[in-house]
């Protein structure tokens, strides 16, 4: 079994990008706390980097920002690719597949009162009182 849960916050914007055949792919890192400080440092933390496809891949790009608290779901993924000089390098990605956004949008530039499901966020419509009378239950 491969599965990895994850909860931090990003450390840098997310960058997206399309493959050849248009198929939306999200980069970014997140730091995780550690749970027990060291002695002479203080708190640490491991920084993991995420891969997220698709449609996800894109709502992360828009709703998503460095500092921005999130929760992972994936796998862990091993990979490794020729450097220009040469040489041989390794790299261990969390391949998504859930992204739950932890954080308010609260101090986002740009608000339009849309939650990152696409519905719009509770108070932001104007609501009609109801009778009770007219309820069908």
């Amino acid at each position: 079994m491969n599965k990895v849960i994850l909860i931090g916050n990003l450390t840098r914007d997310p960058e997206l990008n399309t493959t050849n055949n248009g198929v939306a792919v999200c980069r970014f890192a997140i730091a995780v706390q550690r749970r027990f400080a060291s002695n002479d440092n203080g708190p640490q933390a491991d920084f993991f980097n995420i891969v997220v496809w698709r449609g996800q891949a894109e709502n992360c790009h828009k709703f998503l920002k460095k500092g921005s608290k999130c929760c992972v779901v994936g796998r862990l993924q091993n990979s490794s690719y020729e450097a220009q000089d040469g040489t041989k390098r390794y790299t261990t990605d969390i391949i998504a597949d859930e992204v739950e956004f932890l954080s308010s949008r609260s101090g986002d530039a740009g608000n339009d009162s849309v939650a990152p499901t696409g519905k719009p966020s509770a108070g932001t419509a104007e609501l009609e009182p109801i009778d009770d009378d007219s309820l069908p239950f």
